[in-house]
């Protein structure tokens, strides 16, 4: 229990603090495994509008500081790595 006014303030900002930071992170990982699924399942367009809205959602959550910045921009260059993967592997499969 805080002991004064302002321990009970910060209490409570934390608490909101919390709950929006795990919000965020809690949508960034069902947009990473949303885009895996549909990587894995070889829909390829749908894949690349699901990247947009995770390379979005990583800029949001840089910009309001739950994501750190090298984190976002390591994780959003490995999905389109996996994109680009997906996309030669399907390209060579229909050539053949």
């Amino acid at each position: 229990m805080p002991n004064t006014k302002s321990a009970e303030k910060r209490s409570r900002s934390s608490a909101r603090k919390a709950a929006r930071n795990q919000a965020v992170t809690s949508r960034l990982k069902t947009l990473e495994k949303k885009f895996h699924t549909l990587v894995k399942g070889g829909k390829l367009e749908d894949a690349k509008t699901a990247l947009r809205a995770s390379e979005s959602a990583f800029g949001k959550g840089v910009k309001a500081g739950t994501v750190k910045a090298n984190t976002a921009s390591r994780k959003r260059s490995r999905l389109q790595l996996q994109l680009n993967k997906a996309a030669k592997a399907a390209k060579a499969k229909s050539a053949a």
